[in-house]
């Protein structure tokens, strides 16, 4: 296919009108750029969309085997060199077998190692990041070198050293995404270059000719039908067939299946329709009074690629599938989500395909709405429980709770009956509009009760320690709002919280109340609390307030804190900090002392006007000390030291090697 492919223009520092180097293997979309002295390796494949321009900083190297997909632009200074693998310099090196995922910007000088991956709208400025790197959606890396296999959260900024040299390690599934990615663009470029090529796609489309005079009336291959089979389980096989994957199934007698304990059968190494139908059909048979299910299976990821109950115990008939065959999408630390078929009515395609998942499985279906006022404080009353186990019934008595409770908050509730717990949770309407489901296992108890207060103008509260309490309050009375962000135990390793959306109130107690009912909800979960300014739309705070197994500290005084006693010698302002940095809040003595007392260790950083903008932070010296007198007198120091820049205060988890707070102490003096 014909693309645009230019010589570098002349400028004032470089006359050499260099030409991009395409390997005839490659696949360049017509609607992609490519100007200068750009060196492209065997197999790889641009995007429609695409902008590489090495007219500034040159040259660059892509290797083989990498993507470079839809809205990616690559770009150079003309000043700043990295080291290739050749041992030469170069603006921009790009490994082999890398993804460079849609509308990445990547700006050099920078390095990007072999088998990394680049996540949608990230970007990657004056740095070198290691071979192996997981690089998530929107976040950012600049003037750093990222060790080889870390891994990079979505949002996150890495514009210092030490940010880098914290982050997790990348775990073997997500490299299988990575790798399965690269093998998903493998694809589509021999395909692309297939349907540019007469003798290779006239077969193609002689042999689909041939396939629609043996459809019958229902759309199924009248060659491939079955007595134990229903039409959409051959319709999945062929699907994944059709894309290479293997066929495997799974098998499990009444007891096992209610806690989801399967038993593997040995995979059906054929390839032929016709013998794998037969196969399965012969493992029906073996197994019957069974539960039994397929999936496909990926032989480059290892990894399953669909999954659908083929045969229920009880002999029933089984409904459509609860997913089908996957469609690639931005990795995730954890299972992943495939598509599932349209749904009927007027529910959300994704509503459906849950409800019939959780009827396979043997659940039930609950519901649950809220108003405005409860759903803010995640007071949620319990709606009316569905008795159907079939599935469009289920759906259409779904649908009226739907229109009953047209102008509320409603969620899905998936309830196993055996052990009696919470399965799932999903949002499924906003007032006068249904969404789209986003689904949460809920492995913690049902039910959570919310907690009343104090009589004493909410000064207390059954769940909350009465520091997390003044903080709460002293960010109201500076007019930051309230949020919050839930991780389970493998998200928090890897820093990447979930949010639990604003917690607002007409006053404290309101605030406080709806705070304990989030710790509820997110029981057996890390919750921390972030303060906002909301006219900066900027973070304040972030503070750790629950960890898994552990309740919040209560007060026994809930009309007053605890006094504490005197650090050293040194006088603290009773404002906010703001403006010379002449002394600490209460509120920040506070914060230290908890801080040390929990086995934390703390440290500062600071910034400029600008540098707080983009949220560019300097590290301040480290305090060693364990001492609450040392450390004050180190942070007043430190005020001083940068009086009319920002300053944060940091909490670092020695034994985790993680920060638990970040949060404000000083501020410019406004003028």
């Amino acid at each position: 296919m014909p693309h645009r492919n230019e010589a570098a223009p002349p400028t004032p520092w470089s006359k050499n009108l260099a030409q991009p180097t395409i390997d005839n293997t490659d696949f360049v979309h017509a609607l992609s750029n490519i100007i200068g002295d750009v060196r492209l390796g065997a197999n790889v494949l641009v995007a429609p969309g695409t902008s590489i321009r090495a007219d500034e900083g040159s040259p660059f190297h892509i290797g083989s085997g990498t993507n470079i997909q839809d809205g990616v632009v690559i770009h150079g200074l003309e000043q700043g060199r990295v080291k290739g693998k050749d041992g030469q310099d170069y603006s921009v090196w790009i490994g082999n077998n890398v993804s460079i995922t849609h509308k990445a910007l990547v700006h050099g000088p920078c390095y990007i190692g072999d088998d990394c991956f680049i996540g949608f709208r990230s970007t990657v400025f004056n740095a070198r990041i290691g071979k192996g790197c997981i690089v998530m959606l929107h976040a950012l890396i600049q003037d750093v070198e990222v060790p080889p296999g870390k891994y990079v959260p979505s949002g996150a900024i890495i514009t210092n050293q030490q940010q880098a040299d914290r982050l997790p390690d990348v775990l073997p599934a997500d490299m299988e995404f990575a790798h399965h990615v690269v093998g998903i663009n493998e694809s589509l470029r021999q395909g692309y270059l297939c349907a540019g090529n007469v003798s290779c796609i006239t077969p193609i489309r002689n042999e689909q000719e041939r396939g629609k005079n043996t459809m019958n009336n229902g759309g199924y291959n009248q060659s491939f039908t079955s007595s134990s089979l229903s039409p959409e389980a051959i319709a999945l096989v062929e699907g994944l067939l059709d894309q290479g994957y293997k066929i495997g199934t799974e098998h499990a007698d009444p007891r096992h299946f209610r806690v989801s304990s399967w038993t593997s059968c040995s995979p059906i190494e054929t390839k032929s329709r016709k013998e794998v139908i037969a196969a399965l059909e012969g493992c029906l048979a073996e197994h019957a009074g069974e539960y039994v299910r397929l999936f496909g299976i990926d032989p480059k990821a290892k990894r399953r690629a669909g999954e659908m109950l083929i045969q229920r115990a009880d002999g029933k008939a089984v409904s459509a599938p609860a997913s089908g065959v996957p469609k690639a999408s931005a990795p995730s630390r954890g299972t992943g989500s495939y598509a599932a078929p349209a749904a009927s009515g007027g529910l959300d395609s994704d509503v459906a395909s849950q409800v019939r998942s959780l009827l396979n499985q043997g659940c039930k279906i609950g519901t649950e709405y809220a108003n405005e006022r409860r759903f803010r404080t995640s007071s949620w009353q319990s709606g009316p429980t569905i008795s159907a186990t079939n599935p469009s019934q289920a759906l259409a008595a779904l649908d009226s709770i739907l229109a009953e409770h047209a102008n509320e908050y409603v969620r899905l509730i998936g309830i196993d009956p055996t052990v009696k717990r919470r399965v799932m949770e999903a949002l499924i309407q906003k007032p006068g509009a249904k969404v789209a489901v986003s689904a949460a296992s809920a492995s913690r108890p049902s039910g959570s009760q919310t907690t009343s207060f104090s009589s004493g103008g909410a000064t207390g509260s059954a769940g909350l320690s009465e520091e997390v309490v003044a903080q709460v309050r002293s960010l109201l009375n500076q007019g930051y709002g309230i949020s919050i962000e839930h991780a389970n135990e493998r998200r928090f390793r890897t820093s990447s919280w979930m949010s639990g959306g604003p917690v607002s109130g007409n006053s404290p107690s309101e605030v406080l109340r709806g705070l304990e009912n989030a710790l509820g909800t997110y029981g057996g979960e890390y919750v921390r609390l972030i303060g906002i300014d909301t006219k900066a739309k900027r973070r304040v705070l972030e503070t750790l307030i629950q960890q898994p197994g552990q309740k919040p500290a209560v007060s026994s005084a809930p009309t007053a804190a605890a006094p504490q006693p005197p650090a050293a010698s040194y006088s603290y302002s009773n404002g906010n900090g703001n403006g010379a940095g002449a002394g600490l809040s209460q509120d920040t003595v506070e914060q230290v002392r908890s801080l040390l007392a929990s086995g934390f260790r703390v440290s500062t950083e600071y910034a400029d006007k600008r540098r707080f903008r983009v949220g560019s932070w300097k590290t301040d010296t480290a305090i060693d000390s364990s001492r609450a007198s040392d450390v004050l007198a180190a942070l007043e120091a430190s005020l001083a030291q940068h009086q009319g820049e920002y300053v944060r205060l940091i909490g670092i988890d020695p034994q985790a090697k993680r920060r638990v707070v970040e949060t404000i102490v000083q501020e410019p003096a406004k003028r």
